[in-house]
């Protein structure tokens, strides 16, 4: 299939109304609450635990189906961008309040920040983009066409690159983000999804979900580092979904959940093997580990909860409700 990839002009500037103003991260970043936080797409809510007791805490109604969230730099507040709503709700972590709304696109998918928490970039799935938008004049700076389906966005730490996947196209699309020009298109396995930087910044870790399987990507060249194939016991291939992955802060394990196959595999990131197949609930999806390592959060989209990892134990020794179809995890630690 022959995809015409081209960079189109920065959209007209719209402004992004916010009734108080987005504030843009500070020295000082927050003390970390140890607060999970939970996106659950049918039920628009956003499910809250205490870190330690595991006991909720708090449900956030926010906007039409949220899914994909992250934490603002200085950590004080969580974004959470809703599917259904072509919006985003902006959350204090302290006082678990939402204190703002970032309308941005119909059809908006996955966002990431840039480093310095100024700009966030998101594919838009229905018009084949990734759109910038500057968080401090509320306009949308550029729309770059990709391949059908984009939907993860990963920029790097230097803020110089975006990566972004074409589900449709099988591409992992390199965006040189100061041209705002797409530099390179990597085929990688079919359906990709999400991705994962090693800490070192050398290898890029691509899910793909119809093909079982993670691509790894040298980001010195752009080359194929090899591949990593899921095959758990008593599971048809068409069932092993991979789409959630995170990395160990040490860089040497990584988590890959493994969708309608009810496992997540945990892989030796020197060798590219699969050590451990560990059971959770109904299609794993988002996943979120601990900075201490210890404890892997599985959002399980089917059957609505949450598996709690024991990471040295290698399984899951508890199983939380949270709310209707489950979709990310976010740790304020």
């Amino acid at each position: 299939m022959k995809i015409t990839i081209q960079k189109i002009f920065p959209a007209c500037a719209m402004t992004i109304a916010i009734a108080v103003g987005f504030a843009l991260p500070t020295v000082a970043s927050a003390k970390q609450t140890g607060a999970v936080f939970i996106s659950s797409e049918k039920d628009n809510l956003i499910t809250v635990l205490d870190g330690k007791t595991q006991q909720q805490i708090a449900a956030i109604k926010v906007c039409k189906r949220p899914r994909h969230m992250q934490l603002t730099k200085d950590r004080l507040r969580l974004i959470a961008l809703c599917g259904d709503d072509g919006s985003a709700v902006v959350i204090d972590v302290a006082t678990k309040k939402i204190v703002d709304k970032i309308p941005l696109q119909e059809g908006a998918e996955i966002f990431d920040l840039s480093p310095d928490g100024k700009k966030l970039y998101f594919s838009n799935e229905d018009e084949a983009t990734i759109v910038a938008v500057d968080l401090a004049s509320k306009k949308i700076l550029s729309e770059i066409k990709v391949g059908q389906e984009p939907e993860g966005v990963l920029v790097t730490p230097d803020g110089k690159t975006l990566y972004a996947t074409s589900e449709v196209a099988s591409l992992v699309h390199v965006i040189d983000i100061a041209s705002r020009k797409i530099v390179k298109n990597i085929e990688v396995g079919q359906r990709p999804r999400r991705f994962a930087l090693t800490p070192d910044g050398k290898e890029l870790w691509v899910t793909c979900e119809l093909g079982g399987s993670v691509s790894i990507i040298r980001t010195a060249d752009y080359s194929i580092k090899g591949t990593v194939k899921f095959q758990p016991k008593g599971f048809r291939a068409d069932d092993i979904t991979p789409v959630g992955v995170t990395m160990a802060t040490n860089g040497k394990t990584a988590f890959v959940a493994l969708g309608k196959a009810n496992h997540v595999a945990v892989v030796d990131v020197a060798s590219m093997k699969v050590q451990n197949l560990i059971l959770v609930g109904k299609r794993a999806w988002g996943l979120a580990l601990s900075r201490d390592n210890a404890t892997l959060y599985a959002a399980n989209g089917l059957s609505d909860d949450v598996s709690v990892v024991d990471v040295a134990r290698g399984r899951a020794v508890k199983t939380i409700k949270a709310g209707r179809v489950p979709h990310s995890v976010v740790i304020d630690d």
